[in-house]
């Protein structure tokens, strides 16, 4: 790995989806990235910052002064819908994580009355595993 990379785990409600994708980052990466949780509520910070995560923050104006900072967002595709997640996904978020130059790693959950045509319908653990083992490592190697 070249240098420490900066990982944004952003996720809304209870936290738990960011929770598992910080505790297995953490897990097989250490202190190799930086993992900065961004909830779009205190509770889900929180959720995050006990899964391990560097630092955290909640609300649109920490979403948005931070998204563009980072090297990589992980989050449910919901992230880049304005209104998502009962609400807490605002259009400022929505753009904010949708105009940021890090490459954003996208899982297909959500609540919202959106169809992904294509996207299977896989336990959250295989979709972190395939979301870190394919996409993310090859980045950080």
């Amino acid at each position: 790995m070249n240098s420490v990379k900066s990982i944004c785990v952003i996720d809304g409600q209870g936290g738990g989806i960011g929770a598992a994708i910080i505790k297995r980052l953490k897990a097989l990466f250490e202190e190799q990235v930086e993992v900065v949780a961004l909830g779009t509520n205190a509770i889900a910070t929180a959720q995050m910052l006990k899964a391990r995560a560097n630092r955290g923050a909640s609300g649109e104006n920490a979403i948005v002064v931070t998204v563009p900072r980072v090297d990589i967002i992980i989050g449910s595709v919901s992230i880049v819908m304005a209104n998502a997640m009962m609400g807490e996904v605002t259009p400022k978020i929505a753009e904010a994580v949708s105009s940021s130059p890090a490459r954003k790693l996208l899982i297909p959950i959500f609540q919202e009355n959106v169809v992904i045509v294509g996207a299977l319908s896989v336990p959250l653990p295989h979709i972190v595993d395939t979301l870190i083992d394919e996409h993310l490592a090859p980045l950080l190697s």
